[in-house]
């Protein structure tokens, strides 16, 4: 009986500590990937393109329980040729863009600079 009890413990700590770890290790790639996008995007060149904006979107993710919900805010611009790139945006920004609007979209690798509206008469 006694010995049932010890082998049922190291079977629950071995489990334990084997999710523990699996758990850890993502967390450590996920933190690993935003660094390595982040450097990416700082060496990335500047870049400033004529562009016209194609479509806006949101993604909503959490909100259940007592969890709060949070927005993502992304537009897709068109280029020349047909080209589209899809940014990541502030809530600001999101709001003051339009879908239609033309102009020039300064960018560095998947970072959203800035958003220059050219008024056309």
């Amino acid at each position: 009986m006694g010995s049932s009890y010890i082998n049922e413990a190291e079977s629950f700590n071995m489990i334990f500590f084997t999710v523990f770890g699996i758990v850890a290790l993502f967390m450590i790639i996920g933190i690993g990937k935003t660094i390595g996008a982040g450097i990416s995007n700082q060496a990335a060149e500047l870049v400033q393109r004529p562009c016209k904006v194609l479509d806006k979107r949101t993604r909503v993710s959490g909100g259940s329980g007592d969890f709060s919900a949070s927005t993502d805010y992304y537009i897709t611009f068109e280029f020349d040729g047909g080209e589209r790139k899809e940014l990541k945006v502030k809530d600001t920004d999101f709001g003051m863009i339009v879908v239609g609007d033309r102009g020039e979209l300064h960018y560095k690798g998947t970072r959203f600079l800035e958003f220059v509206r050219v008024m056309e008469a």
